[in-house]
């Protein structure tokens, strides 16, 4: 193989599928990043074989054609801090690789690429067609409730449906459910499928917010791939049924509000500050008839503060876990939302009027100590 292309745009690919390298793996090829160059192309390869990402170079020159492995960290290391000029990478029978840029050269031990894991994405039907912004907010505001313990498959998974012209992303974790639904431009076939969610927060950091760039979604029975200009990315499905998570969505209430999320936002973050990281301790919210007094309480200290509300309904007296709060207000954009509670040992509810979002919190128990 003999290439030469830009630092700047060797790095940007690099940086793209790196996201896909795993941290731990048994598979020694999955620590390497795959350069391939063929039929005019430069084309960066990296799996953990759940999430693979291959990326164009876009102003490659291709001397001669070839293919190695290069082991992922030292390889993004080294055209990272290349100068900003024409890089020239080379490699022998034995894949012995030669990376030249102005006065700098690097001779590194590369692998043979055969035995790197093919993506093979399977495009059998037309593609779902989106906003790279659309399909970056929904995970986005829905993510953050996905779980981190592997015990539980099904909740490292977020479920992804197509119906129509809406699309809907689920998370839950057992202890908060994230809801989200879009419109999309055109209507599709049904899709019903669980994606890992540890992946596509990996692909959301990919993804432009920029309006006018799209993405072309491609689902089978075993991969959602996801096709942007340059950039590929195959998500390995999740097999199995997602939670029945529609059983538990009550829309009974004794009490409605109506409260500015910004100042919710801070005056929890507020009631936390005496909280050392890693108690559990939550933030007990006690609703009146215009307002809503947050309180905390640590060994250390207490803190109170009163916000202004619209209440319908009884007074209540419950108690959240601050961060599962606050992060469903963060995913949410208007500026006042409404939260509709049972009682005390119930779950809370913030949803909109279209139900384009809504937000399960479930209550934590606390002392009724002011």
């Amino acid at each position: 193989m003999k290439i030469s292309c830009s630092q700047a745009a060797l790095l940007e690919s690099v940086n793209v599928v790196s996201k896909a390298v795993p941290v731990k793996t048994t598979m020694p090829i999955l620590e390497c990043i795959l350069l391939k160059a063929f039929n005019g192309q430069i084309i960066l390869t990296a799996s953990n074989m759940d999430l693979g990402i291959e990326n164009i170079v876009r102003d490659g020159e291709i001397e001669e054609e070839g293919i190695v492995a290069l082991d992922a960290k030292l390889f993004s290391d080294v055209v990272r801090n290349l100068p900003k000029s024409t890089v020239y990478l080379e490699t022998d029978e034995l894949y012995h690789t030669t990376i030249r840029c102005d006065k700098a050269l690097y001779k590194v031990i590369g692998k043979s690429g055969q035995d790197f894991p093919a993506l093979d994405p399977v495009k059998i039907s037309d593609p779902i067609e989106m906003t790279q912004a659309s399909l970056k907010d929904i995970i986005r505001q829905t993510s953050f409730s996905v779980s981190d313990n592997d015990a539980n498959k099904m909740m490292t998974g977020m479920l992804a449906q197509i119906h129509g012209n809406m699309m809907k992303m689920v998370a839950l974790d057992g202890h908060r459910i994230s809801i989200r639904v879009i419109e999309l431009k055109d209507s599709y076939p049904d899709y019903k499928v669980i994606v890992p969610g540890k992946q596509m927060t990996e692909i959301n950091k990919i993804l432009s917010s920029e309006t006018d760039d799209m993405v072309q979604i491609y689902i089978t029975s075993s991969q959602m791939i996801f096709d942007i200009e340059y950039t590929m990315m195959v998500i390995r499905l999740i097999d199995g049924e997602y939670f029945n998570y529609e059983q538990m969505i009550r829309n009974e209430f004794n009490t409605k509000l109506t409260v500015n999320r910004r100042e919710l936002i801070e005056s929890v973050n507020r009631a936390t500050l005496l909280v050392k990281e890693g108690d559990k301790k939550p933030v007990i919210v006690s609703i009146t008839d215009d307002q809503m007094e947050l309180m905390g309480n640590s060994a250390v200290g207490s803190m109170n503060e009163s916000l202004p509300i619209v209440k319908e309904g009884a007074d209540q007296m419950i108690g959240f876990n601050p961060k599962f709060l606050v992060e469903a207000l963060r995913a949410i954009d208007d500026e006042e939302i409404t939260m509709y509670l049972y009682d005390a040992k119930s779950p809370c509810f913030i949803r909109n009027d279209t139900e384009t979002y809504n937000y399960v919190v479930l209550p934590v128990n606390f002392n009724n100590v002011r």
